[in-house]
């Protein structure tokens, strides 16, 4: 199965990007990834998209497109998912008739230092995704509080013992969740 990743997280050494690193290394071995960079995403804007859609969101949409799942990982910045995660979602969203997540099985994660994790960027990315007609996982959610807590600040990934047990279920989840839409 291709499984698209967006990182919600610009920061290299995030603990958004260690969670996701976590999520690859326990996946089924049957998954391959394509990790999309939407850092260069330019804002989405109508009048740009009537003239000249960037590579960068032509890129975006394929890479969605051809994918049999996509996981979103995603930190929350003041009670809310990041704006670069939005402005993702809005242009391969737009134009409606040439959105590649309708019907698209999606899977949320997010770490965070607060104790509830990403509980409301997590919201906020499901109402999006429910509103473009995405099939968001309803669970077993992956909300990882404290993560400073259950990370080696060195390490590529998240070890806590505990942690990674959530993980490998959200992973099973996740694949039984694809399979469900691909039959």
């Amino acid at each position: 199965m291709d499984i698209v990743l967006l990182c919600g997280s610009l920061r290299k050494q995030s603990y958004n990007r260690k969670l996701l690193n976590t999520i690859k290394e326990h996946a089924p071995s049957h998954w391959t990834f394509n990790e999309i960079a939407i850092e260069r995403i330019p804002f989405y804007n109508a009048d740009v998209e009537e003239s000249h859609v960037p590579d960068v969101v032509k890129a975006l949409k394929e890479g969605m497109r051809h994918a049999d799942g996509l996981i979103i990982v995603s930190p929350e910045y003041n009670n809310g998912m990041p704006a670069v995660i939005k402005n993702a979602l809005d242009w391969a969203a737009s134009p409606p008739q040439d959105s590649p997540l309708p019907k698209k099985p999606i899977a949320l994660a997010g770490a965070s230092p607060q104790g509830a994790g990403t509980v409301q960027a997590q919201t906020q990315l499901r109402q999006t995704l429910i509103a473009i007609d995405a099939y968001v996982m309803s669970g077993p959610k992956l909300l990882v509080g404290q993560v400073h807590k259950r990370v080696d600040i060195e390490a590529e990934c998240i070890t806590e013992e505990e942690t990674v047990k959530r993980i490998k279920k959200y992973v099973r989840a996740f694949d039984e969740w694809i399979t469900t839409f691909s039959e």
